[in-house]
């Protein structure tokens, strides 16, 4: 207003731009958590959804191939360097003599592995079993899903449960990509500069 050369700006002006701008804040919450919740509904319960493929079940599957191939692999080399351990021949050529070596460091990793296998687990042992935590607050028991209260003191009995339980409201998380997808459909953001400055972050 001091701007434009206004000095006198009456209450009712202010009363309406605040109600104006909470309108207009509305309006772009609701829209804004209608795209977040598009954008997080599963279809997979719906009575016309029909899974064509699973790439999740090939992923694993493939990965599962590569596994045993490799656990084959080292089989092999495996049974190589115990046979060549094994050889009692006199005269080696280097070959021989490298597998040899190879045989012997990889017997000292297994034992090294199977050294530290036991030391865990007897590390484990030493500490026990893990105690659960208690969710409960002290004070309060749960029986058939209702708050009980104990009072304290000489006289410990059963208080009522509280009337009021306050249901636990959904929380929809939005995010920046949310915003952008809903100034891009805007007619008056569409072209604006805020909508330019959230695409370069």
């Amino acid at each position: 207003a001091k701007k434009l050369g206004i000095t006198d700006v009456p209450a009712e002006v202010v009363t309406f731009i605040s109600h104006a701008t909470q309108n207009r804040l509305r309006t772009v919450l609701e829209k804004v958590t209608v795209i977040t919740q598009h954008r997080l509904e599963s279809y997979k319960d719906d009575e016309w959804y029909e899974q064509a493929t699973d790439v999740r079940s090939q992923l694993k599957f493939f990965e599962q191939l590569e596994r045993l191939e490799k656990q084959r692999k080292d089989e092999q080399e495996r049974e190589i360097l115990l046979k060549a351990a094994k050889s009692r021949s006199r005269q080696e050529d280097p070959e021989q003599a490298r597998l040899k070596q190879k045989a012997k460091e990889m017997q000292q990793q297994e034992l090294a592995q199977m050294r530290q296998r036991d030391a865990n687990l007897t590390a484990l042992a030493a500490i026990g079993p893990r105690k659960k935590r208690k969710l409960d607050a002290p004070g309060l028991l749960t029986i058939g899903g209702e708050g009980v209260g104990v009072c304290g003191g000489s006289q410990a009995g059963l208080g009522t449960a509280s009337p009021r339980q306050y249901p636990r409201q959904k929380i929809t998380r939005v995010n920046l990509r949310d915003f952008i997808f809903y100034m891009e459909q805007e007619r008056e953001m569409s072209r604006s500069l805020l909508l330019y400055r959230a695409l370069l972050k």
